[in-house]
């Protein structure tokens, strides 16, 4: 079995290009059954952030599994091919599992060492596991790739400074505006963003915040821990004017802010300016907002050049980091290559050992003669002959570190002497190997 990663990335498509491939959460059931329900595909897992979307899965056909996810994430959104293909990547082998393990260690992030995407992953896995649409090997997967992210926080200071999208949003607005103390902040969704956004206005001293969400419970219990006020999400438009900070995380699926309506608050506001941010994808206000005059409109893509301002720190602990993620690889190479070469040295065995009875009951039927002691000595001379035979193939199979080697070797085996290995769920431990040097 093979890993494979198939996606995009802020490093690959632009937003217009990741809003479009955006999945739902709260509908992920239906995407993961098609997704597992491709051939050659037997298990997948989805992630969908703002800044990327990717497809985690296992199969036996490597080029095969990497062209069907790629037109699944295109025929899924009535999206032309032509036009998405060029902004996918895939990996399989060390370097899918490379590459997950510094996803979930928050190293190729927009903000390195942001600790949101790792969270987002163990709830993309969550669902995968709910509708049975992971199995052994993406289990096992994830789970390590939890345990390299816990080590990277734990053994580097990678995460130690406050940096994340919400805290490059408020540096910004502090460049736009300079000093926030007489500012009023408007969030537009409660969620971790929205919350984390809130922290870092809050501690840099705006005046207000008001807190707009669909669940007004939800907005009140933020607005009520930094001393705000919530509004009903209907009522928006009515409050909008007081802001000159706008932040926007909502999950929906269309522009909620358009031109016209910003348009009508500057003219409340006598033009005095707003600074808008857009961290959601899909994206929630209409781009055609930044023509307006005294508006200031941006979005995660935009925010790449604050962001770097704050990264020297994490970037020398991110060296740290990526040797923990290099010395994990190995480990669970060594446990993937295990999943293969187990059950076939299992089956090489068992077809050499059909072939030695039915050799030997032959024998022993054609001479009539045999005495016990000489058919025991026979046994023990095939039996001999047998395991001299597979002495050298099952000690090459079994050593470490021999990269793409070990599968070509097990398809030659399988190929030559035409095993079916026992299916993964199955495996036992390797027979002992009763050889010499």
């Amino acid at each position: 079995m093979n890993i494979i990663v198939v996606g995009l990335s802020h490093h690959s498509a632009p937003i217009e290009i990741r809003e479009k491939l955006a999945f739902d959460a709260n509908a992920i059931e239906a995407p993961l059954r098609q997704l597992v329900a491709l051939p050659d595909i037997a298990e997948g897992v989805i992630v969908s952030t703002c800044n990327r979307v990717e497809v985690y899965a296992v199969t036996r056909d490597i080029a095969a599994g990497i062209a069907r996810i790629k037109r699944f994430l295109a025929d899924f959104h009535d999206l032309p091919f032509d036009g998405v293909e060029p902004h996918l990547y895939g990996y399989h082998g060390e370097h899918a599992i490379r590459h997950v393990f510094r996803v979930a260690a928050s190293l190729d992030s927009l903000v390195v060492g942001e600790p949101q995407i790792l969270g987002q992953i163990k709830a993309a896995y969550g669902y995968a596991a709910e509708y049975k649409a992971s199995g052994l090997v993406l289990n096992r997967f994830l789970h390590k790739a939890f345990s390299v992210a816990k080590r990277v926080r734990t053994e580097t200071r990678i995460a130690s400074s406050a940096v994340s999208i919400a805290f490059a949003a408020v540096e910004l607005a502090k460049k736009i505006f300079g000093d926030l103390s007489d500012k009023a902040v408007l969030l537009i969704g409660a969620g971790e963003m929205g919350e984390l956004a809130a922290k870092h206005f809050v501690s840099s001293g705006v005046r207000d915040v008001f807190v707009a969400n669909r669940t007004l419970e939800r907005g009140e219990r933020l607005a009520g821990e930094f001393g705000g006020r919530a509004v009903r999400f209907d009522d928006l438009f009515d409050h909008l004017h007081k802001a000159d900070i706008v932040l926007s995380s909502t999950g929906a699926c269309h522009h909620i802010i358009g031109p016209k309506e910003v348009a009508e608050v500057l003219r409340r506001r006598k033009l005095r300016p707003m600074f808008f941010i857009d961290i959601a994808v899909p994206r929630d206000i209409d781009p055609a907002v930044n023509n307006l005059e005294n508006v200031y409109l941006y979005n995660t893509d935009d925010l790449q050049g604050v962001v770097e301002l704050n990264l020297e720190q994490r970037r020398r602990e991110a060296q740290k980091a990526e040797e923990i993620v290099a010395g994990e690889i190995g480990q669970f190479l060594a446990w993937l290559s295990s999943l293969e070469v187990v059950p076939t040295i299992v089956a090489l065995r068992s077809r050499f050992e059909d072939i030695r009875r039915a050799e030997l009951a032959k024998t022993c039927a054609a001479w009539k003669d045999l005495s016990p002691e000489e058919e025991k000595r026979l046994e023990s001379l095939t039996n001999a002959l047998v395991n001299k035979l597979l002495h050298v193939p099952t000690n090459v199979l079994k050593q470490p570190g021999q990269g793409n080697r070990t599968d070509l070797y097990l398809d030659a085996l399988r190929s030559l002497f035409a095993l079916s290995p026992e299916p993964l769920a199955m495996q036992n431990d390797v027979p002992p190997d009763n050889g010499e040097e």
